[in-house]
């Protein structure tokens, strides 16, 4: 017998979408969210009234969200994650408490124009959510030398057996997903809601969104499996492997959001972070967003604390052939990242090339792939690396055109040929996909800092070195040059000898700089003949070889002079030697 199906009706009454909407933002999952029910509120008024034209990002960030009158949407990208956030909570408030309703309102996918839909034959309404008044949190312990008060540490005790419960109904992104078969698998992530404490003798902060923003941030990473503990879950599967709880509360002038990640197998903490912000912008509408970014800048990064075993795979002298799938071909591209060094690139692409048909389309693979081509290939020319390269990155892009890692990918190409306007452009695109995408914020710096705008590249630098967890050499070139900049010559030395350990080019060249300018001659003498014999630099010399990669014309103008003063020879920076 077949199953009933849902007939769409002619588009329904307004007063039926007004009840509609009510019901929607009676729900506790959009109530947690003051900011989302605002959102929602907004552009479904506006389209009730007639509005439609007027519902654009810029209205949506001055009216909803608080932004000034010079809002840019290019630059902020705050109107499009709050779409995606809202996107996925009324997916998940029609698959579950919101099955019943017979009008639907629906956000497409690139676009803040909602629509309506009259559904004939509605599902029937669940069975009632399970209590939401259990404590869900685990004990964190001392990290980063921050110490939380015997009151704080006993309220998140009492809820270290609910979150072990609640990950016993762990249901993936989606249904119809399945992992290829490996040695690791991509890891699994719940997220509960953070306890509140704010409230001690005072009015409590709003808290009750940081989870929700949290799985909108995590789920921009194809790297992790990530859920909300509320969501519904129509059948038992298995069990989450991470679950992540916590707790703020007020210290002084200061409040103190304290995450914990578990490991639910064992039951061990694993890893735990207190983001202190000041009160008065704590109490700001943005404050959530800011404490969800900073986590997700740790936890979405493969070199955080979910993705170790993977790592540790990796490291050890077990083979990836006949364990791949396309997590762990995305580690071992990312450790390629990591060192830059052909080896660990030609271990990727082989893990990239043995893999399903079924995975090998997916488009972070297709992107990563064109990265190693363009990077690392073997075709016979560098035109024919490009093309290919490019013929892999156009399937990426038209696969997942809103996906950061892919656009992530396509600046570091533009960047590779010379396309440099392309690549700004492209990261830009990266980073406002992905916010919390520690990579792409590194990458972004670089190229800004080679372009003679490190003003503009600083804070996009500091995100990526003091916020997730062990930066890679290649992130230090960005704060070389601004410690050079700021005449602070021995913080400048010691990044500059990091990046060198990444960029064999341009790192030398700046710790030579950084030590020239310091009269530290030992400095000097240690990087100035490892300089001389760079086989890129003997073939054309120094300057027109690393005038391929920086279009800053005064960077290259003192790079040259400190050069000749350290003693290289006036022809070797201009000519083949």
């Amino acid at each position: 017998m077949r199953g009933r199906c849902a007939v769409l009706q002619p588009a329904p009454e307004r007063d039926q979408i007004v009840a509609a909407l009510d019901h929607l933002l009676e729900w506790p999952e959009i109530a947690r969210s003051p900011q989302l029910a605002r959102f929602a509120a907004y552009i479904v008024g506006r389209t009730l009234d007639g509005e439609q034209q007027a519902i654009k990002a810029y209205s949506i960030a001055v009216d909803v969200f608080g932004r000034p009158a010079d809002f840019d949407p290019q630059a902020d990208p705050i109107v499009r994650v709050q779409a995606r956030r809202l996107r996925a909570l009324l997916d998940a408030y029609y698959a579950g408490e919101g099955a019943a309703e017979p009008v639907r309102i629906k956000l497409p996918v690139g676009r803040y124009v909602p629509e309506f839909e009259l559904v004939a034959d509605p599902a029937e309404k669940p069975a009632g959510p399970v209590a939401e008044d259990e404590p869900r949190l685990a004990a964190p312990q001392r990290q980063n030398g921050v110490t939380l008060s015997w009151f704080a540490l006993a309220t998140i005790a009492l809820g270290a057996a609910a979150i072990a419960f609640s990950t016993a109904t762990w249901q993936p992104r989606q249904a119809a997903q399945a992992l290829a078969t490996g040695a690791v698998q991509r890891p699994s992530l719940v997220v509960a809601e953070f306890q509140n404490l704010t409230g001690q003798g005072r009015s409590a902060l709003p808290l009750s969104g940081l989870a929700i923003e949290l799985v909108t941030d995590l789920e921009a990473f194809d790297t992790i499996d990530v859920r909300y503990d509320g969501a519904p879950a129509p059948e038992p599967v298995p069990a989450a492997e991470f679950a992540l709880s916590g707790i703020a509360r007020v210290d002084a002038d200061m409040v103190q959001y304290s995450a914990i990640l578990t490991d639910t197998r064992t039951s061990d903490i694993i890893w735990s972070e207190v983001i202190s912000l000041p009160l008065a912008r704590a109490s700001e509408p943005l404050a959530l967003d800011e404490v969800s970014r900073r986590l997700s800048l740790v936890l979405g990064s493969t070199r955080g604390p979910v993705h170790a075993q993977a790592r540790q795979f990796l490291a050890s002298d077990a083979p990836i052939a006949g364990n791949e799938n396309a997590y762990l071909c995305r580690v071992a591209f990312d450790l390629y990242r990591d060192t830059g060094s052909a080896e660990t690139g030609e271990r990727a692409s082989a893990c990239f090339a043995a893999l399903p048909a079924s995975e090998g389309e997916k488009a972070g693979v297709l992107a990563a792939k064109a990265s190693l081509i363009a990077e690392i290939g073997t075709a016979e020319t560098l035109a024919d690396r490009y093309k290919t390269a490019e013929t892999e990155m156009a399937r990426a892009i038209a696969a997942a055109p809103v996906d950061g890692f892919v656009w992530e990918q396509q600046a570091r190409l533009f960047e590779t040929i010379g396309a440099i306007a392309q690549a700004e452009a492209a990261f830009g695109s990266a980073t406002q996909l992905n916010p919390a995408s520690a990579d792409a914020l590194a990458g972004y710096a670089r190229l800004l800092a080679f372009s003679g705008r490190l003003d503009d590249a600083r804070a996009l630098a500091d995100q990526s070195v003091s916020v997730p967890p062990n930066p890679p050499a290649w992130y230090f070139g960005v704060p070389a040059l601004l410690a050079l900049r700021d005449r602070d010559f021995p913080a400048a030395i010691a990044h500059a000898e990091i990046y060198a350990t990444a960029d064999r080019e341009l790192g030398p060249v700046l710790a030579i700089m950084a030590a020239q300018q310091a009269g530290n001659s030992a400095v000097v003498n240690r990087y100035l003949p490892q300089v001389l014999e760079i086989a890129s630099f003997r073939a054309v010399g120094l300057l027109p070889q690393l005038r391929k990669r920086i279009s800053d014309a005064g960077l290259l103008g003192r790079i040259g002079a400190t050069l000749a003063a350290a003693g290289v020879p006036p022809a070797s920076l201009n000519a083949a030697f």
